[in-house]
């Protein structure tokens, strides 16, 4: 049991108790009378005084078994640690593959899935990468979508040179498949599409919704910031009802004033923002890979930050993109809020913003040093 105290929620001062892994209760708690109840070796108290309690953040595009390959086998990107998710006031991911589906699988994405989950956060993945048929675990998108407890949907790409190339009617059967095993399923179903700086950018995208009856939720392009031919038509597909991704492993300095201008010409509420953790970021000439940077997930707090400080974003607004608007996409439908009964998932903040405390499923897993 955890007890935080004189903690900030949004401009109200609270006390918030939480119980195994969920909130029970917030407002006036008296601990004197928990202590009564209670065995007090049950009890953790934290003192939150003069600070501030947000939901902890959730990833939906982390390369958790670790991506990159474009440069050979030394190439391959390790797997991401428990730790280096918690630090940046993570504590839900959700997996995906990339470029190599050769030697990493979707069985490897899976038993890292699992492995997450048995640390102590919550973990999905999305079956398929960058390779066209889509490689699967069962041999089939919708079986599974349909089974795998983990995974929630798919991940493809297109308008990238290392991708296979799907055509608008395969981009309509991979999505109608998604779509129908998250029905089955009861998940949301979506399609992951990795954009690349190629031919069409999300073109096709935009004619599907036009053209056919899929909805629109579960078209999710990401990476949709790389050019403004991109941003403007991600803009328009945000304005027909889909999410779309922003990634943060860029300057926090330009990825807010880009997401800025988005939010000014779209709706705010379909924006989510992914670090792209762990994921290559190959530098190319003339199709050859001549250099390689790694992907961390330090740039979703930053952007909070920069959003916070140098665009007068309330912090409620600010953290939403990392918050409640991927909780509605992945119908996350007990995260993303601070609210009794939610998952006791959030993130104690110091009067500059910088993270202090992590709090996971309850229980504090890290603290600043």
């Amino acid at each position: 049991m955890l007890l935080i105290q004189n903690a900030e929620l949004y401009g109200t001062n609270v006390d918030i108790l939480c119980i195994h892994d969920k909130i029970a209760k917030i407002g006036d708690i008296d601990y004197r009378l928990l202590k009564k109840i209670f065995n007090n070796d049950d009890i953790v108290v934290l003192d939150a005084k003069n600070q501030k309690i947000i939901p902890a953040y959730i990833d939906n595009h982390v390369h958790i078994v670790g991506g990159g390959g474009e440069d050979g086998f030394a190439s391959r990107i390790s797997e991401i640690d428990i730790d280096d998710i918690l630090k940046y006031g993570v504590t839900t991911v959700i997996g995906v593959l990339g470029t190599d589906t050769v030697t990493k699988t979707v069985d490897n994405l899976v038993a890292k899935t699992k492995a997450l989950n048995e640390e102590g956060i919550t973990a999905f993945c999305l079956t398929g990468g960058y390779e066209f048929p889509s490689p699967t675990i069962t041999g089939r998108i919708q079986k599974d979508i349909t089974f795998v407890n983990e995974i929630i949907g798919i991940k493809t790409a297109i308008s990238d040179h290392r991708c296979y190339n799907p055509n608008y009617d395969d981009l309509v059967k991979m999505i109608s498949e998604s779509r129908v095993a998250g029905l089955i399923a009861k998940k949301p179903g979506i399609v992951n599409i990795h954009v690349g700086y190629g031919k069409g950018d999300i073109q096709d995208l935009l004619k599907i919704i036009e053209n056919t009856n899929i909805p629109a939720r579960n078209i999710f392009p990401t990476h949709v910031t790389k050019t403004s031919a991109i941003m403007e038509n991600a803009i328009k597909l945000m304005k027909m009802g889909s999410y779309v991704d922003v990634t943060t492993n860029k300057s926090s300095k330009e990825t807010a004033e880009k997401i800025n201008y988005m939010i000014n010409k779209g709706d705010d509420s379909k924006i989510t923002i992914s670090s792209d953790a762990n994921g290559s970021c190959p530098i190319w000439e003339d199709g050859i890979c001549k250099g390689m940077s790694v992907s961390n997930m330090s740039g979703l707090h930053n952007l909070v930050k920069e959003l916070i400080i140098n665009y007068n974003y309330p912090l409620e607004k600010a953290i939403s993109f990392a918050t409640t608007n991927p909780a509605n996409l992945l119908l996350l439908n007990n995260k993303g809020k601070i609210e009794e009964e939610y998952d006791a998932d959030m993130l104690i903040l110091d009067k500059d913003y910088e993270i202090n405390q992590v709090i996971c499923k309850g229980k504090i897993r890290k603290r600043k040093m």
